[in-house]
């Protein structure tokens, strides 16, 4: 068989569409202002599974939004239907360049989504709760987006602060709690405690509170969110 000659005459890419699922729920008195809350959850996790997780965070009186990560995690055990697979909010290979492109991405989607329901709701402040993969993705997401941003809570993450380029004064209107197991061994908890510290020298309302633990959204991270917000003006029953 004789060699085969061949061109190539186009190379480009396309679009490709994810459709991810969000849910929005309203705690409190009906028709009365009041805060959005946007929750992102951890790697591997589901909207629904970090809902769970979060389940008394829903006494705060605010309107609740959850979302989902737009990357499912294949199940090798095959036991899960696709819908029950975990999901990644960005593709990491331990390049920088690629994190921040493929978290550019999330962060680009997470503003639109919270643009929309924003419109339709009129909050009176917007909140953003990120733990593990999704606490990077919140902090970033205050960076880049600090107008959309009141209160930010990163849970088992570090605040990737060298992303402000010094320009701490396009987030002085926020308010931030970093909370970290002091056990954790996926993510150590100084890095995270020293960003904090110098937030805090640049005059940002930012604390970091070690709490004792692992990488788990735990109960304790809970109850220290619920006193944390009620102390920045929620409403918490």
């Amino acid at each position: 068989m004789g060699k085969t000659d061949h061109e190539l005459i186009q190379s480009a890419r396309a679009s490709f569409k994810i459709e991810v699922p969000y849910k929005l729920f309203e705690s409190g008195p009906r028709n009365v202002p009041k805060p959005l809350i946007v929750y992102l959850h951890g790697f591997n996790q589901t909207e629904s599974s970090f809902r769970k997780d979060c389940r008394d965070l829903l006494k705060v009186e605010a309107y609740h939004l959850f979302i989902q990560a737009p990357y499912p995690i294949y199940d090798r055990r095959g036991k899960k239907p696709v819908s029950k697979w975990g999901r990644s909010w960005y593709l990491y290979d331990g390049h920088q360049d690629q994190f921040l492109r493929s978290m550019g991405h999330a962060s680009r989607f997470i503003g639109q989504l919270i643009e929309k329901t924003a419109d339709a709701i009129n909050p009176t402040r917007i909140a953003i709760i990120g733990y593990s993969m999704g606490g990077y993705l919140a902090g970033y997401h205050a960076i880049k987006r600090p107008e959309q941003v009141q209160d930010l809570i990163i849970c088992s993450a570090r605040y990737k602060s060298e992303l402000l380029d010094g320009d701490y004064e396009k987030i002085n209107h926020q308010n931030i709690l970093a909370l970290h197991g002091s056990a954790d061994k996926r993510v150590d908890h100084n890095p995270q405690m020293n960003e904090i510290e110098d937030l805090k020298k640049q005059g940002i309302d930012a604390s970091f509170v070690s709490l004792n633990g692992t990488h788990t959204f735990s109960q304790a991270f809970i109850e220290k969110i619920l006193d944390w917000l009620n102390d920045k003006g929620y409403t918490c029953n």
